[in-house]
């Protein structure tokens, strides 16, 4: 049996590339919100009360005088509202945590340690100590790196002219591929993708993420649906 320290340790190896990836986004969220007048301790306290990255983004995209606060909380709800099917699917794995370990663990839980978690969940029971050895340095990185931002950021330029802008596409294509399942995640990867892609197009963001999440959702149910229909008769 794995101690602590150790599943800590799995946690870490598993999400520092994630951690890294999300690095020169970090700065430059923090940048752009230090163009925004955020000072940098209003960076780090968004951060660490807010911590979504993409509803940050949008956040800050919408930041006026006086704050459009009708459009913050619409857009933020938004774009987290995937949230609540992650954690759905994430909270019958949680027996072994404490009350508190839950609510503190989930508070912080981001894509990429969600996924991460699904995938050990396969194969290994979730433990406090992976959990936390993913999100606390993934946090951690998180704060350090948008405050940074918020003071050195605007003298960096874009991320985007050294192809950082892949890094988070690059990572979710692994995830996708060590979940692969054959025609269940070929039909949903497709229906999302290509919901998300004609919404953004069509009414821009953040719409396409929901359109993309109901959609997989969808072409996921119809799939399995599907497949337990064939598993049937060939059992008769």
């Amino acid at each position: 049996m794995s101690s602590a320290l150790d599943d800590a340790r799995t946690g870490f190896s598993d999400i520092w590339p994630a951690m890294l990836a999300a690095a020169p986004f970090a700065l430059l969220f923090g940048a752009l919100a230090a163009g925004k007048g955020l000072s940098p301790l209003e960076v780090f306290l968004m951060s660490a009360l807010v911590f979504a990255g993409g509803a940050q983004f949008a956040a800050v995209e919408l930041w006026a005088t006086p704050a459009p606060v009708a459009a913050l909380i619409f857009s933020t709800l938004l774009i987290n509202a995937r949230h609540v099917l992650m954690g759905t699917s994430l909270v019958p794995k949680l027996d072994g945590f404490a009350p508190w370990q839950k609510w503190l663990g989930l508070a912080y839980m981001a894509d990429e340690n969600w996924a991460l978690a699904e995938k050990r969940a396969r194969t290994h029971s979730l433990t406090p100590g992976y959990w936390f050895g993913m999100i606390v340095p993934f946090v951690g990185c998180w704060l350090m790196m948008t405050t940074l931002g918020a003071i050195v950021g605007p003298a960096l330029g874009d991320p985007r002219r050294f192809g950082a802008d892949f890094a988070f596409t690059a990572i979710f294509i692994a995830l996708t591929a060590a979940f692969w399942k054959g025609r269940v995640t070929a039909w949903t990867v497709a229906a999302s993708g290509i919901a998300s892609a004609l919404t953004y197009r069509l009414a821009g963001p953040p719409w396409h993420v929901l359109a993309g999440a109901l959609c997989g959702l969808a072409a996921a149910w119809l799939s399995a649906g599907s497949d337990a229909v064939v598993a049937t008769e060939e059992a008769v």
